[in-house]
């Protein structure tokens, strides 16, 4: 296997990514099923009103900080 400075050859991503914590997993988990049941129940959050979409990505970025950030 050759490799370089950036890493293995023909690797295509300079970072590396790691596999979030149980907790983080959960939390993101837990977020993004509460937004589908608000969105298909029709409820609303005082903080969010109808805004179910910023729910659900505010799951996907807990997701994804675990996924960037070692440790989280």
């Amino acid at each position: 296997m050759v490799t370089s400075a950036i890493g293995t050859l023909g690797d295509t991503m300079p970072f590396r990514l790691t596999p979030p914590t149980q907790l983080t997993l959960l939390i993101s988990v837990i977020l993004s099923v509460l937004a589908a049941i608000l969105h298909y129940t029709g409820l609303s959050l005082p903080l969010l009103g109808t805004h179910h979409f910023a729910l659900l990505l505010l799951a996907y970025l807990v997701l994804l900080a675990g996924n960037l950030l070692d440790g989280i």
